[in-house]
């Protein structure tokens, strides 16, 4: 019997066993236990027996409060358990180090604009998709939040919506306005996870009330609205084209898209059209033969 096989058998790991002897023998025995433990079994869950219990006040001093709460809270579902790895704090530290260096930069572009959602009312294209990003993710989040109880879910939304702001580039007034207001909902979205840096944030941005005495901003239906769809069509259940329809197009319409774009009309030739299979919003099916 292999190694590996033994100890799952016996639902052991080589923590189980290796643990005490690594911790005598070596100043820096992390790296051998690790490397042991990606060759013959997985880490151990934690257990006083096991001498493998993490010390939340060593993670603390060494990465945070913030960090751990991070990381407890994305690691799993509340229901379930999760086994502690360093480089998932490691990672949640990452995250973290990356909204607080974004924010620095941000914060002197935006810290004195003021902004309302009347100045929105007619925004550029650009504005247009942010804040319909910035308010898709902020509603995904307050779902998962308010009413599913999913905060590893609710947390990578602000991953996401994260990333989407960094790429932004602002170039006109209303879009410096559309980024403070990302900014501001983002950082209102970490506060519940990561207080104590978005505490800081929320004064940098120049704040006078504590951010935990902050109700939250309404999600602005209007920017959520999609103007346009883009949805793929297939020609006999095979992928050929992504068509862009207007959000409220009927199925004629539709079809009068589809049936005059040039990629469908390739796979059309000298084929007739035997059925026109619409499923709102999602896809097209075109039956040929």
């Amino acid at each position: 019997m292999k190694i590996r096989e033994f100890l799952k058998e016996k639902q052991l790991s080589v923590g189980d066993n290796a643990l005490f002897l690594l911790k005598e023998l070596f100043d820096d025995y992390e790296p051998i236990l690790h490397s042991l433990e990606s060759k013959f079994g997985e880490t151990a869950k934690m257990s006083k027996s096991k001498a493998n219990v993490v010390d939340p006040e060593e993670a603390i001093e060494k990465y945070g409060a913030d960090t751990v709460r991070l990381y407890i809270l994305f690691a799993a579902p509340p229901e379930q358990d999760f086994e502690w790895t360093d480089e998932g704090i490691q990672g949640a530290h990452r995250f973290l180090n990356r909204f607080w260096n974004f924010t620095q930069k941000a914060i002197p572009l935006v810290k004195d604009i003021d902004y309302s959602r009347e100045d929105f009312k007619n925004p550029d294209e650009e504005t247009k998709k942010l804040r319909r990003k910035v308010h898709t993710y902020y509603s995904k989040y307050l779902k998962d939040m308010e009413q599913r109880y999913q905060f590893n879910t609710a947390i990578a939304t602000i991953m996401e919506l994260l990333n989407t702001l960094q790429d932004f580039r602002a170039e006109t007034d209303t879009q410096m306005k559309a980024l403070k207001e990302g900014l501001e909902i983002i950082t209102l979205m970490l506060s519940p996870i990561a207080p104590h840096i978005c505490e800081e944030v929320w004064h940098l941005l120049g704040k006078e009330r504590l951010i935990a005495e902050e109700s939250l901003p309404q999600v602005d239906e209007e920017a959520v609205k999609q103007e346009e769809l883009e949805i793929p069509v297939q020609v006999n259940g095979k992928l050929r084209a992504k068509v862009s329809i207007p959000a409220n197009a009927n199925e004629e319409e539709v079809k009068n898209i589809v049936l005059s774009d040039e990629r469908v009309k390739k796979y059309m030739e000298n084929k007739n059209l035997k059925k026109f299979i619409y499923v709102k919003g999602r896809l097209v099916n075109l039956v040929v033969a």
